[in-house]
């Protein structure tokens, strides 16, 4: 992948945990493949992992109805990955601060916060029906790559 290039790869899932596993695997590769440091790969995977979830499980509701639209780019510039579902649609701005003292202990409710802490740029889109989330790692400078 020179950083003249860019490589896409797009793909549509069922609303499966093997899919999850499969969108993380691919992120993973598209990372490395970037030159990103390890570090950097662990919390790209992180991110992506969480959307995924959040699109099967929240947005989809495992629904065998319902798939995931998925794509990894990687440009000179940038790795980005959109995860699109076909759920109600979600308002990422209404969701309850994981940080506030009264949800300190709840069990879920970070997988927002955490995407928005472990990557450079997060952007969610309403679809009708369902959310697209596109998360961006900036390549500053850019790596060079195999």
């Amino acid at each position: 992948m020179p950083d003249s290039t860019t490589s896409r790869v797009s793909l549509t899932l069922a609303s499966t945990d093997e899919s999850i596993v499969m969108i993380e695997r691919t992120a993973e590769d598209f990372a490395e493949r970037a030159g990103f440091d390890p570090d950097t790969v662990h919390n790209i995977v992180s991110a992506v992992r969480e959307a995924a979830i959040n699109a099967v499980v929240h947005g989809n509701a495992y629904s065998t109805q319902k798939l995931l639209a998925t794509s990894f780019e990687v440009t000179g510039d940038a790795l980005t990955i959109r995860i699109a579902d076909q759920g109600p649609g979600l308002d990422p701005n209404a969701l309850p601060d994981p940080l506030a003292p009264e949800n300190l202990l709840r069990p879920s409710g970070r997988g927002i916060f955490l995407i928005r802490n472990f990557m450079d740029e997060v952007h969610f889109r309403k679809l009708r029906p369902g959310t697209e989330v596109v998360l961006v790692q900036r390549r500053t400078p850019a790596q060079p790559t195999d």
